[in-house]
């Protein structure tokens, strides 16, 4: 079966977009929460891409298995081997890091400032360990391929 050429154009576009995402995680230290909510959606968005056009490809399309192939190879090489570990351990050491900080706040007589400050500690606690359980369900695709 043939490949429709809006389906390329689709998968052109969102794979552009995948590879602007990876590329700005790349340059930075630590990201934030939405970033890396944004990029695992897009890794996702592709990667399904791939498996739908891939059963819709024809093997004379080499366009189309080129940039697949492409894709796939920047994935691994890129995001799976680079990006998606330095993600894990960043989360790890979110966690880490502001746990560690809850814990030394003294827990007698505190201001109306210092629960403020551990309420927002907690809520930043909570969705970072959401993330880290999205990218988990990613990582675990990962072994199961």
């Amino acid at each position: 079966m043939s490949l429709p050429n809006d389906l390329l154009d689709v998968f052109t576009v969102e794979s552009d977009k995948l590879e602007n995402l990876v590329n700005a995680a790349n340059t930075d230290e630590s990201l934030p929460v939405d970033q890396i909510i944004k990029l695992y959606y897009q890794i996702t968005n592709v990667s399904s891409m791939i498996t739908v056009m891939r059963q819709q490809l024809d093997q004379t399309n080499d366009a189309a298995l080129k940039k697949i192939l492409n894709t796939e190879k920047f994935i691994f090489e890129k995001f799976n081997s680079i990006i998606h570990p330095k993600i894990i351990q960043s989360i790890a050491n979110s966690i880490s890091e502001i746990t560690d900080n809850l814990q030394s706040l003294n827990s007698e007589q505190k201001s109306a400032k210092t629960i403020e400050n551990e309420a927002k500690l907690y809520e930043k606690l909570r969705e970072i360990m959401s993330t880290q359980e999205f990218v988990k369900q990613y990582d675990a695709s990962l072994s199961d391929d």
